[in-house]
């Protein structure tokens, strides 16, 4: 395995200013003053410069040490900023603004977990961003500052920019999306973080003579983070970004912008995916060649081989090669990158006995066979890491094909959770059963994740708090709300949550659906969706839908990634938030 022993972000920045300077680093598209979008650019050296000269001014104010939060928006002072902290000596905390709709008290949550120094934001975001810090309860002694104030100080500070840190200093904090518990910030050290990166860029083969990176991710989300900020300071290739709000009015503006700048590496979830082919219509469509692009990593929630064909049904016309689409698996606690599918290789997808998938074993059937089946696409192999797929229980390996807690072991693997010693000698130093007296008790992250190896490719089958377990039979949500999403089109894809409530000392499925926003009189087709998503679920899974909610748009909570947030649904399900107008005529619930 490859050594990243001297890797800051700070040195892969001197590097590329000195060997590039007038070469473009980063370009912001701005479509909030002009549909077209207006671009904003730095070079190598531009970029040093104001990332050196912000560094000297977190340093003046005693950063170094601390944790610095950017709460500012989607752009190039959230570059500059995360990257002055983070070479600065401080801890970067990478958030984002209280006007994110729906995340206010991730934020207050975040801020008051890292405790940092200094909030860093948008001066015209000060006033906001300080009353919600008071209104919010945030810890008294944050300070709240912006580039241009570091900028002022920053002529009483000295020293070289990538000697101020070594490479096993905490970069950032990554806090995670909170899908399955209250956000954790992970330690993520500049060896972590770069040596991600590197083994990205191999899985990817990525070079800066012929590649550039396009997203349309948050930047205080791993994924975004990684692949439009760290990847090419570390790979020393130009980034293009936008914001997440400009790719949700407009999916067709991420795929032009990937038209535009040929050899592009970019990343999505996978609803974003079915989010193109639902919203970009055929005269926006002409326009496209997406032929060039190197790589769509499609990852960060369950993959549906159904969005794989219906996107390249979509845009193959258009340029967009099978080979290009790019199933991956990553977490925070492993900075963000694990897994992927080969190169120049087409997405393996394969069907699975879905009984004896749920009893922990891969059985491989044809489609038209007669037993549920379940298709899953295959996240591929890790580079330059390991992964073991094991007993959650017994802390056994498990063989090919038996379905088991992922654990993985590498440099990229972040150092812990901030503050939480018990939780992270738990997730971060599991130690596998079976080794021999005289081995080294090697440390593994436990991810929560399940899943198999079959045919040499990772297989993700869900996680382990998200089961449904009913009468002893384990069942995938992201398989029942498949099923959900099918049953009737009033229902709206990816929003809807299954999952377990304990009634009369047995677990029941509840599940909960928005309806399609255009729908004016949900109650008009209440009972008719009810029926259809109960008889699906007990034709596809042989289970009883003990409730189901038929929610009002936006009401199903998401992570700040995009992901269900099952356990808030199942929490806010309990609370009786539903139990007015959306819950009635629930067809006998």
């Amino acid at each position: 395995m490859p050594s990243f022993a001297g890797d800051t972000l700070g040195r892969y920045l001197a590097q590329s200013a000195a060997q590039a300077p007038n070469k473009t680093a980063f370009t912001f598209v701005d479509f909030s003053a002009d549909r077209e979008g207006i671009a904003h650019q730095l070079t190598w050296s531009r970029l040093e410069g104001e990332v050196r000269a912000a560094a000297k001014g977190l340093r003046h104010l005693g950063a170094a040490g601390e944790r610095v939060a950017v709460v500012a928006p989607q752009g190039l002072d959230y570059v500059v900023g995360f990257l002055a902290a983070a070479c600065a000596g401080a801890i970067a905390v990478p958030l984002f603004p209280p006007s994110l709709p729906g995340h206010r008290e991730k934020l207050a949550s975040s801020l008051n977990d890292a405790a940092p120094l200094l909030a860093l934001c948008a001066p015209q975001q000060r006033a906001s961003v300080e009353a919600f810090c008071a209104e919010a309860g945030v810890h008294p002694g944050l300070h709240v500052t912006t580039l241009p104030d570091l900028r002022q100080v920053a002529g009483q500070e000295s020293g070289e920019l990538h000697r101020l840190v070594g490479p096993e200093d905490c970069a950032y904090l990554q806090y995670t999306s909170g899908s399955t518990r209250s956000p954790s910030g992970v330690e993520i050290t500049h060896a972590n973080v770069c040596a991600n990166a590197h083994q990205a860029l191999e899985a990817f083969d990525i070079r800066p003579d012929r590649n550039c990176t396009v997203g349309w991710l948050p930047l205080y989300h791993d994924m975004g983070l990684v692949l439009t900020v760290v990847l090419p300071v570390v790979g020393g290739v130009s980034s293009v970004l936008m914001d997440p709000a400009a790719f949700v009015q407009q999916p067709a503006r991420w795929l032009r912008l990937l038209t535009r700048h040929s050899g592009a590496l970019t990343a999505a979830p996978n609803f974003a995916y079915d989010y193109c082919v639902q919203r970009v219509r055929d005269s926006e469509r002409a326009g496209l060649s997406l032929a060039s692009v190197a790589a769509m990593v499609n990852g960060s929630e369950p993959i549906s081989s159904r969005t794989l064909a219906r996107f390249q049904e979509a845009f193959g016309p258009h340029g967009m090669r099978t080979t290009t689409m790019r199933p991956s698996y990553g977490l925070a606690e492993a900075t963000v990158f694990v897994a992927t599918s080969p190169q120049q290789e087409e997405p393996t997808v394969t069907v699975f006995d879905r009984n004896t998938l749920a009893q922990g074993t891969a059985c491989v059937v044809e489609p038209t066979q007669g037993p549920p089946v379940s298709e899953l696409v295959a996240c591929g192999r890790p580079v330059a890491q390991d992964i073991a797929i094991v007993d959650p229980v017994t802390c056994r390996p498990q063989e090919d094909g038996t379905v088991g807690e992922i654990w993985i072991k590498g440099p990229n693997v972040g150092r812990g959770y901030w503050g939480r010693p018990q939780e992270t000698g738990e997730i971060f130093q599991a130690v596998l059963d079976g080794n021999g007296p005289h081995q080294p008790a090697q440390r593994w992250l436990r991810t929560g994740d399940l899943g198999l190896w079959h045919d040499k490719q990772l297989y993700v089958t869900g996680r382990t708090k998200d089961l449904v377990i009913i009468d002893g039979t384990n069942h995938y949500p992201h398989d029942i709300e498949e099923t959900v999403h099918n049953a009737h089109p009033a229902v709206r894809r990816h929003h809807c949550a299954a999952f377990a409530v304990r009634s009369d000392e047995a677990e029941k499925l509840v599940v909960v659906a928005e309806h399609v926003r255009d729908l004016t009189d949900p109650d008009s087709v209440r009972a008719d969706v009810a029926r259809a998503v109960r008889a699906a679920v007990a034709r596809t899974h042989a289970i009883a839908v003990h409730d189901f909610v038929f929610a009002a748009p936006g009401t199903v909570p998401h992570t700040t990634s995009g992901k269900v947030a099952r356990p808030a649904c199942r929490e806010r399900y309990l609370a009786g938030q539903w139990q007015t107008a959306e819950r009635k005529g629930t067809d006998g619930a």
